[in-house]
């Protein structure tokens, strides 16, 4: 796990910039955090570096938007859904198929019914208003296979996942 502090939204797109230099197709990142920790702008962010030129916002009511850029990025905020078995309608393995990226935010809330193979980016608030700690968690041999890349992001190495 690595653990990266943050303290600005600026420092936070730096980040999420970083991770998706190394995207690739199939990759499943998972959002965890309070209302208000940075998920979407984290998720805005991502897209931008993608090269996704349209405006993103959270998919909050519409549960899943998918944009173009040098991937293909599938953003899905879970957080309405009031029953497991809803996850099943946004046909997740169609997705992961696609050749693009799917980006979940409030992953946490359908982690049973997501395959093992994915990053778990998780935000804590800290101390300042803009303060930020964001744990990220590789799970599964596709994120366990860029455990070295994903150190390059600099911040904390804790103990390893994989």
């Amino acid at each position: 796990m690595i653990t990266v502090a943050t303290s600005s939204p600026e420092e936070t797109a730096v980040l999420a910039t970083t991770l998706a230099e190394t995207a690739e197709p199939g990759d499943l990142l998972v959002l965890v955090g309070d209302l208000g920790a940075g998920k979407t702008a984290f998720s805005k962010a991502y897209g931008k570096a993608l090269g996704v030129d349209e405006r993103m916002t959270s998919p909050t009511f519409t549960l899943a938007r998918q944009y173009e850029g040098r991937l293909t990025l599938h953003h899905l905020d879970v957080y309405r859904l009031e029953q497991m078995s809803e996850v099943l309608d946004l046909d997740l393995p169609d997705l992961l198929e696609s050749g693009g990226v799917v980006l979940i935010e409030w992953g946490d809330a359908i982690m049973p019914m997501l395959p093992q193979d994915f990053l778990e980016i998780r935000f804590t608030f800290g101390e300042g208003d803009d303060d930020r700690s964001i744990e990220i968690r590789p799970v599964g041999p596709r994120w366990c296979g860029r455990e070295e890349t994903l150190s390059a992001l600099g911040g904390q190495v804790g103990e390893s996942s994989c």
